[in-house]
């Protein structure tokens, strides 16, 4: 049993246990599927606080809110992070990592991790219990699906240096390892097919076992013509996700982000 796993986390303890970074809804484990482990339990106890449908009013700035009192808003005066003006809002139970960015306006949820020296650009959505790791840039305008129930299910999860482009929507629980690039527009899904062109291989996502991403691969939007003769004589075709390549010095050149803008 690790540290982690002998502290107590129940529903009274669970977001200061999250923002401070000693728990974790979902874990790098080594031993466990795909690299991760998921903490039901600390999922369990987020859930549980909801079972207060006691509502309370906050006023931060010009915005005013009004939501579940066992989730508040995150008290975000102190720590090195810089959240822009603009209507963001981040919820109890997230956890920042030093020198994170986020502009306005952005929404993250409870449970969130966000990894040291990551960059949130503006109209993102980070949901419930993803786990978005270190110098990460997620883009204008991406969804990062998040999940609750059941407990036991994968978040999805964004490892260190990946770039996630504008538009792009990762959810039910798509891993996405480190370095990758998520070109612009991507929708990557549990069961989305990957086809790999480097390799010549595909890569099926599952309801059991979701997608993974392989490390340092660079992803783009494609088509893929539907077969049967309705679907051939009508010139259909389906959206599907592509590998072209795998990241390079030029990729790194097109996705890098200047430091003044962190």
């Amino acid at each position: 049993m690790t540290t982690e796993q002998a502290i107590r986390v129940d529903a009274e303890t669970v977001l200061d246990l999250l923002e401070a970074g000693v728990v974790r809804a979902a874990e790098p484990d080594q031993d466990a599927p795909g690299g991760w482990r998921v903490r039901p339990e600390v999922k369990a106890a987020i859930l549980a606080r909801f079972g207060d449908r006691t509502t309370e009013t906050w006023s931060v700035g010009p915005f005013t809110y009004r939501d579940r009192a066992s989730i508040p808003p995150r008290d975000l005066a102190a720590g090195t992070w810089r959240i822009v003006p603009g209507g963001t809002s981040i919820r109890a139970g997230t956890f920042l990592g030093e020198g994170v960015v986020v502009m306005p306006p952005s929404y993250v949820n409870v449970g969130a991790w966000v990894g040291d020296g990551t960059m949130i650009d503006s109209h993102v959505l980070i949901g419930s219990c993803a786990q978005i790791g270190a110098r990460v840039h997620v883009a204008a305008g991406v969804t990062i699906g998040g999940v609750l129930e059941p407990a036991g299910a994968r978040p999805v999860i964004v490892e260190d240096d990946a770039f996630v482009g504008a538009g792009s929507l990762l959810l039910d629980g798509v891993l996405v390892r480190c370095g990758a690039v998520i070109a612009a527009g991507v929708t990557l899904t549990r069961t989305s097919q990957l086809y790999d062109l480097v390799r010549g291989v595909v890569i099926d996502g599952t309801a059991d076992a979701p997608l993974v991403v392989p490390a340092g691969a660079v992803v783009v939007p494609g088509t893929r013509r539907l077969s049967g003769s309705f679907g051939e004589s009508h010139g259909l075709a389906v959206s599907t996700a592509l590998i072209v390549k795998q990241r390079d010095a030029g990729t790194d050149a097109r996705t890098a982000l200047e430091g003044a803008l962190r």
